[in-house]
């Protein structure tokens, strides 16, 4: 088994969840900076999207170096192309590959990706062996130019990858990140089945697919499921409703995982994963938001800006003014105009 990067992190580990539509390269970027999260996770990207040729779905795959250990995160359901995405991630230098069997949404649910994975396991075998091998075979050599990718595909990684021009052929861990079930929690059935597969993680959030979001994080579950994957040499992340790192750590003792992943508690408040307390107060908000748009706006251009309305709306909260500032930042369609209104206040 292949732990890469994973063996040599302090435990507990307390890394950035992926989250689709949210862990895009500009707030890992912010996260990273102010929090260092142990480890951060990108969005996942379509595997069957990229094999097809939309290059609009690399953009995911974005990263800065100051983000290692990064891990990119995927979702489908046809292993061959897991395979070629696999080799597609190496060919980026990620230091790890995550494959989504936990996303409850019907767009992608009910597809048969995603969470709806847990209702085939033997797909799941394949999927999983196939990214594997694509790992393997990227460490004998093989190059993403002799894969059945189409060449506007193959042109833009050429071009991703000079932003990383140390990346060295080496084995990368391949993690999966699921739930207790589909409808009803199955850890004593679903866990050892991922166990056959070897994933060097497992990440298990706290509820079923059927749960969505709803409701508490069932910890007792993830609990069970540490007791089955301390038999391996895997490692297992718990993940749902974690508010912070000190949060994090009781949680990590409390249910024996190795590790725990924040999701949602991250948005506008970088500092969950600091060891130290940190008071984030409300000029720090302000700067941070400023920050993370100006960077946004350098990275994806003014025309995406109103993308930063969900991380204005998260950064902006619990102080007089709020609700009133959030409305006029809705309404904002250039980066003067949220320099003006996010400009420190006293």
């Amino acid at each position: 088994m292949e732990l890469g990067f994973w063996k040599t992190l302090e435990k507990p580990i307390v890394g950035l969840s992926p989250m689709d539509g949210v862990t895009d390269e500009p707030f890992r970027f912010i996260t990273k900076k102010y929090g260092n999260p142990d480890v951060t996770f990108t969005e996942f990207s379509n595997v069957i999207g990229i094999a097809r040729g939309s290059v609009k779905l690399l953009e995911p795959y974005i990263y800065k170096e100051s983000e290692r250990p990064i891990v990119a995160q995927m979702f489908g359901k046809t292993p061959s192309d897991f395979y070629t995405v696999s080799v597609l991630l190496c060919t980026l230098g990620f230091d790890g590959i995550d494959i989504n069997m936990g996303c409850p949404s019907k767009s992608v649910s009910g597809h048969g990706a995603g969470a709806g994975l847990i209702q085939t396991p033997k797909l799941v075998l394949e999927i999983i062996a196939s990214c594997k091998k694509g790992v393997s075979d990227w460490v004998n050599g093989i190059e993403i130019d002799s894969l059945p990718l189409p060449k506007k595909i193959i042109d833009h990684v050429f071009l991703m990858q000079k932003s990383h021009p140390d990346i060295q052929r080496r084995y990368i861990p391949v993690s999966v990140k699921t739930r207790l079930g589909y409808d009803r929690p199955i850890i004593e059935t679903w866990i050892p089945q991922l166990l056959e597969a070897e994933p060097a993680v497992i990440s298990l959030h706290g509820r079923t697919l059927k749960e969505m979001y709803k409701g508490k994080a069932n910890w007792e579950e993830i609990a069970k499921a540490a007791g089955i994957v301390h038999k391996t040499d895997t490692i297992i992340l718990g993940n749902g409703d974690v508010q912070n790192r000190l949060d994090a750590e009781k949680r990590a003792k409390k249910y024996h995982v190795d590790g725990v992943l924040i999701g949602r508690a991250a948005l506008g408040n970088p500092w969950v994963f600091s060891k130290e307390r940190h008071a984030f107060i409300k000029n720090e908000r302000f700067r941070i938001a400023l920050e993370h748009t100006k960077y946004f706006v350098k990275l994806r251009g003014e025309k995406r800006l109103f993308e930063m309305r969900k991380y204005w709306g998260a950064y902006i909260k619990g102080f007089d003014g709020a609700r009133e500032l959030r409305l006029k930042l809705m309404a904002v369609s250039s980066l003067v105009e949220t320099e003006s209104l996010l400009s420190i206040k006293k």
